[in-house]
């Protein structure tokens, strides 16, 4: 039995269930390893109150949040200390890959976990994966010259299998496939690619015992419930050009992709566990923890295999279970039929990225098919059905001007959501739209603290930072009370006004 380490480096100051925490965790366990988590979310040298940030620029409702947690007075370096003193671990592993992908700040763990590592006593491997472990190992072994290994692509069984020849005093660890690592000639090594994983039960049931209480509560619509970061499923059939997704396609061979942006024998990419996997864990997760709020983080919800959705939408309408599912779709899925489903899964929230206003753009710069006219008639039906919608919105793409930016606006004002999420562009490692960012020297080779929610890291002649803040923090504020004001309010910002507004287009 080997002792893992499982730290999160969240910083965004609320609860979040890393979905990689509780799969890592369940697989280890089912091995018969000890594990044990530093989580990093409450103590408050080293939140940044997420929440707080988006309640003021109207991108969350007020709660009483605040009420339902406590941050730690406690330096958070000198309590990770104390915790590796006590359980001694073999394995410290600090970030990985699941459908979450980049959501809540997850993108940067692998910066941020080796960053609280630093200065800290242990004899423990040092094992790291995640979105930029797979796009390009051997920086990240430059930049964190430290970690001992990294797991490219899924890490569940790769994680396990090294615990598991630890254990046994195996000095076999570097065959292990999925590895990169800097050997002891000094030589960066690459081993062959895994095998993804097929059969998503295997994982199952994710434990989430590991996380405090407190990580439970979340704000969600203006109320705080309980809820949890979950999966059904893994993988996306589309490949557009500034998702990260494109990186886990291509770690694994589907490379090619259709003239609309879907990528070729898709049907080996998606994955999913069985009806009767999924509803197990959510009604235990109800009864048990208390959990009414399932956030799915599927990368397209309604992709997942038809067969198994209709299943488990019998299992949760025949339940006495009240819980809420809140996903993330496109607007193709949406339609009559696929609206009846939804309301028999007992969802609540469907959240969409617009992205920006413009099919052009969208389609000849993002790769992204997903047409006005779809987007329009996705959100109307949602509408009928009593089903809440957010739009996901984002600011400062390579080429994009401040007029791509008002388009949008008046586009979110003509969809008019329950909510809209603003973020800035992130140049995500090994995505074309990162490749073409530094081509147009909007980004540094490699940038530290990416997160699309809380800063931008731009250089983009056309949309400077000071503009692209003014916009993340006001765009609510113009999608409910229009643009006329804008010239005013500019002027009060110290920006200039755009020499025309452009009307919103619909072709």
């Amino acid at each position: 039995m080997s002792k893992i380490l499982l730290l999160n480096p969240n910083k965004w100051g609320r609860g979040i269930t890393a979905i990689w925490i509780a799969s890592h965790s369940a697989a280890l366990k089912s091995a018969g390893h000890e594990v044990s988590l530093f989580d990093s979310t409450f103590y408050k040298d080293w939140t940044v109150d997420e929440t707080s940030y988006n309640t003021s620029n109207e991108q969350y409702q007020e709660t009483e949040y605040s009420n339902f947690i406590k941050y730690s007075s406690s330096g958070i370096k000198k309590a990770l200390q104390e915790k590796i003193n006590e359980f001694k671990p073999d394995i410290i592993f600090w970030s990985a890959i699941s459908s979450h992908i980049h959501g809540e700040g997850e993108y940067v763990n692998v910066q941020y976990g080796y960053d609280l590592l630093s200065s800290i006593s242990h004899d423990a491997l040092l094992v790291t994966g995640g979105l930029q472990v797979t796009a390009d190992p051997k920086s990240m072994l430059n930049i964190m010259k430290d970690t001992d290994f990294l797991i490219r692509g899924e890490s569940e069984l790769i994680l396990t299998e090294m615990a598991t020849r630890f254990s046994n005093k195996k000095n076999t660890v570097h065959e292990i496939k999925g590895l990169s690592f800097i050997n002891e000639e000094g030589h960066y090594v690459e081993n062959e690619p895994q095998e993804i994983i097929s059969d998503m039960d295997l994982l199952s049931p994710y434990d989430y015992s590991l996380f405090e209480d407190q990580t439970f509560y979340r704000p969600y619509n203006g109320s705080v419930v309980r809820a949890i970061d979950f999966e059904l499923s893994r993988g996306c059939i589309y490949a557009c050009e500034y998702c990260v997704e494109t990186v886990i396609q291509r770690y694994y061979g589907f490379n090619e992709t259709s003239k609309r942006g879907s990528i070729l024998k898709a049907n080996k990419y998606l994955r999913n566990k069985s009806a009767e996997t999924i509803f197990r864990e959510i009604e235990t997760l109800n009864k048990e923890k208390d959990i009414k709020l399932f956030r799915c983080q599927d990368t397209n919800f309604l992709t997942i295999n038809r067969e198994v959705l209709l299943q488990l939408s019998d299992l949760i309408d025949q339940s006495d279970l009240e819980i809420m599912l809140y996903i993330e779709t496109r607007p193709e899925g949406i339609n009559n039929k696929s609206i009846d489903l939804l309301k028999k899964l007992k969802v609540d929230g469907v959240g969409m990225g617009i992205e920006l206003a413009g099919d052009e753009f969208r389609e000849d710069k993002l790769r992204r098919f997903a047409s006005t006219e779809k987007i329009i008639n996705a959100f109307k039906l949602l509408k009928e059905a009593g089903i809440k919608r957010t739009t996901y919105n984002i600011i400062g793409l390579p080429e994009q001007d401040e007029s791509s930016i008002l388009n949008t606006i008046e586009f979110n004002r003509l969809l008019s959501p329950d909510n809209a999420t603003i973020a800035f562009y992130s140049p995500y490692i090994g995505t074309a739209q990162q490749l073409k960012s530094k081509e147009l020297g909007y980004f540094d080779d490699y940038e530290f603290e990416v997160d699309g929610q809380l800063r931008t890291l731009s250089k983009d002649s056309l949309l400077d930072s000071s503009l692209l803040q003014f916009y993340k923090e006001k765009f609510n504020f113009f999608i409910k009370n229009g643009l006329d004001d804008l010239q005013r309010i500019k002027a009060e910002h110290g920006l200039t006004e755009p020499k025309e507004i452009p009307s919103l287009s619909i072709k």
